[in-house]
Formats: C-alpha cells, structure tokens, sequence
C-alpha cells in the first residue's frame, strides 16, 4: 500500500484529533512492542516507577492495586490489568506483597527498575529518527495550544 503525499494546503485542513490519535496507538505500540523484546510490559514498568521512591513514589510507601490503578488512571490503557502484571512482578521477586494487600517494591525491583530505564533512550531515539529537536519542540506547542484551545490542561 502506497501512502498519497499530501500537500501543505491539504494537510492544513486535516483533523488534528484524527492524527493525534493515529499518532498516539502507533506511538504506543511502537513502545510496547520493543519493552515486550526486552521481557517487560509498560504497566510492570510503572508499577516499578510508582512504587520507587527513586522515582514517582514520594515515600516509597506500599500501595495496592486501587491505588496503583488511580496514580496511574491518567495512561493506563482499558487492557492494562494491573493485578496480573503485580503477579508477575511479585513472581519475579520485584515486588512483595504485604497482608494488607499493599505492594512494595524490593531490592530487586528497584534494580530492575534501573536497568529497564536504560532501554527508554533507544526507543525514543527511534522514534525520534529524522526530527530535529527545533521540530519537535514546534509540535509539542503546536499540540499544548490545542489542548487549551480545546479547554484542556495542557502541564
């Protein structure tokens, strides 16, 4: 399948929230595709992050799964399932589970969480490949103005 090259003119009255949301399941498959070669998902990665108090827990304290699911509400996807994803990282000894039902990150986990890290560079730059930075930074602000514009909060 061929793509039509669309001229400026025609790509000035494209939708934006067609492209945006082209844009985002592509971007997020991408992702997930290339954690997945690694032997991770992206939900078992922000249980990591969010428990770690090296990275967004800001006391490294325990949560459970409710909890974990409402700090996460605004990029969990409808097919993340954050109990079974726990389970395999409470398997993997990365995380415990106290009788309260609270996750905790351990050693390991924390560990992990480290050196799964490391991969986001080489994905971004991928993504990345054939955009300058000037470029990028054009549409991130092109994109927060039509969130506001749209009543949005763009953070």
């Amino acid at each position: 399948m061929t793509t039509r090259q669309l001229s400026d003119a025609e790509l000035a009255g494209q939708p934006a929230a067609y492209w945006t949301g082209v844009a985002y399941e592509a971007l997020i498959a991408f992702t997930r595709a290339r954690q997945a070669e690694k032997g991770y998902t992206q939900p078992q990665f922000w249980l990591l992050r969010n428990l770690s108090a090296n990275d967004i827990s800001a006391d490294g304290e325990g949560m459970t799964v409710p909890e974990l699911r409402r700090a996460m509400a605004s990029y969990l996807r409808p097919e993340d399932d954050l109990d079974a994803e726990a389970a395999v990282l409470v398997e993997r000894g990365w995380l415990r589970r106290d009788d309260e039902e609270r996750l905790w990150l351990t050693e390991a986990g924390e560990e992990a969480r480290l050196s799964l890290r490391r991969n986001g560079p080489a994905i971004r730059a991928a993504l990345h490949e054939g955009i300058d930075d000037a470029d990028y930074v054009t549409t991130l602000k092109v994109l927060r103005q039509l969130i506001r514009n749209a009543g949005g909060t763009a953070g």
